[in-house]
């Protein structure tokens, strides 16, 4: 069987499952589209977390982005796995307590205000609507080299399959099916891991292989690429380049930007209990170790496989030709992806040899970042069905993230901006259509948007979460753990951090029309060294100082809304014995 239509068979069972759940798991209620009835298991929940939270940007553009950037990017995993303990911790538990369907409609109550509910609303949409973009950009990578169409026809296909079973089961048929992703994602992601890890270094566990030693020269891994990616002028993989400020504001940025998620939030309102959803996080934690975990070893193990395919004996003077691109048969993967256009040749000094080096003058090869893990197993010539396995669950990453953003956002429009806002006596039958006609005009919206990314899957969701750092994790943070933050202080920081940071990615992207962009690139941070995928954290640092002295400037929150507050953080019954 030839591998497009292996490939064909493993995606379209996958898609054919994900389908089915969600026809089976179908909504009958708001209650059921919005929060799934509050009636998943713990461990389910968990598994559903964790396909939610590892999106395209954790499965096909994380071990690219840390393949290509070495130590500086490791930022990724710090940022994003310590922000999911952020989450779990400070503030899933209190929100669960509190009971409501979406962030903005605690917001809303809790900040007693109309206002402060619509400017969350208006957050929330920018911060997912930029996040799903990075999602539809993966979903376009992967069709266009599995099912070889065009990035263009691999979004459309990818929306087409998301608005099936996200628009018909709502959040309950997201969460089943979104079980089944992970279960789907975390096989194709480690079983690849598994073979490349024992071909290089004989150590069948990856997170390990990664401090073995490499079969090929005996050396340690780390120690093998640097040495390869010194001879090609390339900066060490396992040192520190990026400005030691820089990298703390990313990762700072990330890990509050994860914990201000609504899509990841959402999840812990589907279990029954406060502590189902303590039990949950724990689980979900697990689940999300698994490939965070094997994804450093990916990434360089790729990059190794890489640089040895374009030099089959480890010298830049025994260079790959053009020639043998076109002959050889353990090169096929090589001209599929050149197909795509995310990996492309340019033979400059006309010697038909491929040089693959650090000078962009002299380097022939281009090869887009986040080809990398869907790339891998052809790289290292592993089995046709591991192949299919591999393409399967990168849609299963980008798509389960995917329907729980356009989930956040539906609802939001729906429950937070019509019923909410608009036409609070709109019965629920009208709830729901109005929700699914949301969620395809979401999904219609991203993926437009995907067409033209603003950067890499993972930089794109980077700076989502900078976005949603700046605007709704403050807003959550002060709404739980302080009494005195008013609405017209919330709705202040909400603000002020949500436009300064738009303000800075827009000028430093270089988005707006002005005659010389070159200069706000990413390589030249405009203060400082902050790139714009950094900012979030000044962002938020801007949301909370706004909020404390506009509260303080103004009158205390009601009583009724300080006893609120006072009720979520204090279990119930706290101070019987003592009389306090």
């Amino acid at each position: 069987m030839d591998q497009f239509t292996l490939n064909l068979l493993v995606v379209g069972a996958t898609f054919a499952l994900y389908i089915g759940i969600a026809i089976w798991a179908r909504a009958g209620s708001t209650a059921e589209f919005y929060a799934a009835g509050q009636g998943v298991h713990p461990i389910m929940n968990g598994m559903a977390t964790g396909a939610d939270w590892m999106s395209a940007a954790s499965f096909i553009s994380m071990a690219g982005i840390i393949a290509f950037g070495g130590y500086d990017t490791s930022a990724y995993l710090m940022g994003w796995t310590g922000g999911y303990v952020l989450l779990a911790m400070l503030l899933a538990p209190y929100l669960r307590k509190f009971g409501k369907f979406t962030v903005p409609e605690f917001i809303g109550d809790r900040f007693y205000s109309p206002t402060a509910r619509m400017v969350a609303v208006i957050c929330l949409i920018i911060a997912s609507v930029t996040y799903v973009i990075g999602q539809m950009t993966g979903v376009g990578v992967a069709f266009s080299r599995f099912l070889e169409v065009s990035k263009e026809t691999g979004l459309y296909i990818g929306a087409a399959i998301v608005f099936a079973y996200a628009v018909l089961g709502g959040m309950k048929g997201i969460t089943y099916t979104q079980v089944a992703q992970y279960v789907v994602l975390i096989i194709a992601y480690t079983i690849p891991a598994i073979f490349i890890s024992l071909q290089l270094t004989g150590n069948p566990v990856p997170a390990l292989g990664l401090f073995s030693d490499a079969k090929s020269t005996g050396a340690p891994i780390l120690e093998t690429l640097n040495g390869m990616l010194s001879d090609l002028g390339f900066t060490s993989y396992t040192e520190q380049h990026d400005t030691t400020l820089n990298m703390f504001l990313f990762t700072v940025s990330l890990m509050i930007g994860t914990a201000g998620l609504p899509h990841v939030i959402v999840r812990f309102f589907t279990v029954p209990t406060v502590a189902d959803a303590r039990s949950s996080a724990g689980w979900a934690l697990v689940f999300i170790a698994l490939l965070y975990l094997t994804a450093p070893a990916v990434a360089a193990m790729a990059r190794i496989n890489l640089i040895t395919t374009f030099y089959p004996n480890g010298t830049q003077s025994e260079a790959l030709s053009m020639s043998d691109i076109q002959s050889s048969e353990s090169l096929d993967w090589v001209r599929n992806w050149e197909k795509t256009g995310l990996l492309a040749f340019d033979d400059k000094n006309g010697d038909g040899l491929i040089s693959y080096v650090a000078d962009a003058d002299a380097n022939e090869l281009t090869i887009d970042r986040d080809i990398i893990t869907l790339a891998n197993p052809e790289i290292a010539n592993l089995p046709g069905w591991v192949i299919a396995l591999v393409a399967a669950g990168g849609l299963a990453a980008a798509l389960s993230t995917a329907a729980g953003l356009l989930m956040a956002i539906s609802s939001a429009i729906s429950h937070d901006l019509i019923k909410g806002q608009l036409n609070p006596s709109i019965s629920e039958k009208n709830e729901m259509l109005a929700a699914r006609i949301a969620m395809g005009v979401a999904i219609a919206v991203a993926t437009y948007l995907g067409l033209n990314p603003p950067g890499f899957a993972a930089q794109t969701v980077a700076l989502a979460f900078g976005l949603a750092a700046a605007s709704i994790f403050p807003a959550l943070m002060m709404g739980i753990f302080s009494k005195r933050i008013n609405n017209k202080g919330a709705v202040a920081g909400m603000l002020a951090g949500l436009i300064s940071t738009l303000l800075y990615i827009f000028l430093h992207k270089g988005w707006f029309f002005i005659a010389d962009t070159a200069s706000f690139s990413d390589a030249e941070p405009m203060l400082l060294s902050i790139k714009s995928t950094s900012f979030g954290a000044i962002g938020a640092l801007i949301n909370f100082v706004v909020a404390y002295f506009v509260s303080n400037a103004t009158e205390e929150p009601p009583l009724e809304v300080q006893e609120l507050v006072e009720g979520i953080r204090v279990p119930r019954g706290a101070g019987a014995a003592t009389g306090h």
